[in-house]
């Protein structure tokens, strides 16, 4: 259901009755949880997120998102645990095994095939047909897809273990899982793994079906499998098992460790890097947003700066800790409002620091699982040729709907002046007007008054006259021209209960960006909750919603980094005014 990039229509926080609610239902559709187990998921005070979204396929799911991570989602008003969950709970569900070659085709797509099953000597969990199922690796219990049960275990083995077992509905590395902190799954023993290793037995016929196994979701697509036949099946469940699963458990720090390092990366990297002796005081909250978010680029893979994820969960305790490091100092220098008033460059931390390279993560858009280096559009101004010009060009070969480029008009009209012998003869820089520029230039009222033009009058008569058209090339596609005029990125405010402003922008999609996508990055440099919804009055187009004014973190993400030019944004003039210093 998630193989493919999703589109977000809507990310709200939940409501208090609505919390409530989410807790019955998960009570209700999962029994064996406690009481205790659903107040730890479905937490009471954290924040909890209600995503609506829609799959690839035109699906509305609503998932809920709490710490980052989707936990649960719904479909047709049946509820699911996302692997983020069943990794904290993985006796949520029933546990059936597969080999860990046959993960990747999941997470293409594919439904799980019964000859893909590995039976355990206390052999198969009972369920019906319908019933919620987890499927694990062989090695690790803890699930790597969630999918309902085809058929019953009963019909399973009187089958043979032949035929299509469960209908997946989300992996392990699938966009769903994605849209999380991306972990991977741990490393879960069961208390008989030693003895399911040595009793599963594979009989050659079903390590035939296993080398040529075709899943459902490929042979739609005429597509099939290719297993390697040198190795056995145990061989490569090992190999790609240790792969897989054991990459980043072992050895390597937590999340929250490495939100820790580019917290502080990040920190001297915009002291050493963009804040100047002439900038203090600076805001705490300007010196995140402006400075810190900007310097996350140097990270592996491109992670990205969130504070809430690191040990110190808040900017002031952070800060806390690096004066008492002696790096910075911070005041009240009015009340709730910190800044950095002083900063000691000559800390051996600063002056050691080393600005890192941008990596190629960093430097990209990531636009559903494809990831692409942004580029502005090349926008171009045209003209097209209505009806009653046509006369006018026809002699050039142009014809009704042609488009132009000004430079092209304007040789045209001079071209043709110039072969029908109408510049005038005592003063070059008139024009005498035949009947095909009467037509096409003059106003009813002037046709028979006005007899001569000076060119630059006729050349800005035609101009206004023509039909206004644009042309947008995105880098390695082919241009794209429409009649009217391109609509500008729109950046307005608008005023919400309790006196709060709300900043809004639409028309991004006309410049090849992604409005989820910019969503995402302002929610994490504004460290504001972001929306995602219908542009009104806009077919097909989406508006992005952010608390608070942030149209100076717009400027900055549209002008400085997208390079967009300013004349294609309307509403920069509304950034907040930059207070007086104290």
């Amino acid at each position: 259901m998630f193989a493919k990039a999703f589109r977000v229509k809507s990310n709200t926080a939940i409501k208090g009755s609505d919390r409530r609610k989410l807790r019955a239902d998960v009570t209700a559709a999962f029994p064996t949880l406690g009481a205790d187990q659903v107040s730890e998921l479905v937490p009471g005070k954290e924040e909890l997120n209600v995503v609506k979204l829609y799959a690839h396929k035109g699906d509305a799911v609503t998932v809920y998102v709490s710490g980052g991570n989707p936990i649960l989602f719904e479909l047709e008003k049946n509820l699911y645990p996302t692997v983020y969950t069943l990794w904290s709970y993985p006796d949520l569900l029933p546990i059936f095994t597969t080999w860990p070659l046959v993960l990747e085709k999941l997470v293409g797509g594919a439904d799980l095939m019964l000859p893909g099953l590995v039976v355990p000597p206390s052999g198969l969990p009972q369920v019906e047909k319908g019933d919620l199922c987890a499927i694990a690796l062989v090695g690790n219990r803890a699930p790597v897809a969630i999918g309902v049960a085809v058929m019953s275990t009963a019909e399973m083995l009187t089958s043979g273990l032949k035929g299509r077992g469960f209908s997946v509905r989300h992996t392990y590395q699938d966009h769903l899982w994605k849209s999380g902190d991306k972990s991977s799954p741990p490393v879960l023993d069961s208390p008989d793994l030693s003895e399911e290793k040595d009793s599963v037995q594979v009989d050659p016929p079903l390590q035939d079906d296993m080398r040529g196994l075709q899943l459902k979701g490929e042979e739609e697509n005429g597509e099939f499998p290719q297993l390697s036949r040198e190795k056995s099946l145990s061989e490569t469940s090992e190999d790609t098992g240790v792969k897989t699963l054991n990459q980043d458990s072992t050895g390597n720090r937590t999340i929250q460790e490495q939100m820790d390092e580019l917290l502080e990366q990040c920190f001297l990297h915009a002291l050493k890097s963009q804040v100047k002796k002439a900038d203090l005081p600076l805001l705490t909250s300007t010196f995140l947003g402006s400075h810190m978010f900007s310097c996350w680029y140097g990270s592996p893979e491109g992670q990205q700066l969130d504070i809430k994820k690191s040990s110190y969960k808040k900017l002031s305790k952070f800060l806390q800790h690096m004066q008492q490091e002696h790096i910075i100092q911070v005041k009240e220098l009015s009340k709730g409002v910190e800044s950095i008033v002083a900063v000691d460059w000559k800390h051996p931390r600063i002056t050691s620091f080393v600005i890192p390279e941008p990596s190629l993560t960093s430097q990209t858009i990531q636009e559903g699982s494809r990831e692409q280096p942004y580029h502005p559009p090349d926008i171009k101004s045209l003209y097209c040729v209505p009806a009653n010009m046509t006369l006018l060009f026809q002699e050039s070969g142009h014809k009704k709907g042609s488009f132009l480029e000004s430079s092209e008009v304007r040789a045209i009209i001079i071209n043709y002046a110039k072969k029908n012998d109408l510049v005038d003869a005592d003063n070059k820089n008139l024009v005498k007007l035949d009947p095909i520029l009467c037509d096409c230039i003059l106003e009813k009222n002037e046709q028979h008054t006005v007899l001569k033009l000076p060119w630059e009058h006729l050349l800005t008569r035609c101009l206004e006259k023509l039909q206004p058209a644009y042309q947008v090339t995105f880098p390695g596609q082919e241009p794209i021209v429409k009649k009217g005029k391109i609509c500008p990125i729109d950046i307005t405010l608008a005023q919400r209960a309790s006196n709060k402003k709300v900043t809004m922008v639409r028309n991004l999609e006309a410049y090849g960006l992604d409005p989820c996508l910019v969503a995402t990055i302002l929610q994490q440099r504004c460290q504001a909750s972001t929306t995602v919804t219908p542009a009104p009055g806009a077919k097909d187009s989406l508006q992005v919603q952010i608390q608070g004014n942030q149209v100076h973190h717009l400027g900055r993400l549209l002008l400085d980094e997208y390079q967009l030019p300013r004349k294609y944004i309307q509403g920069l003039e509304k950034a907040p005014k930059p207070g007086k210093k104290k």
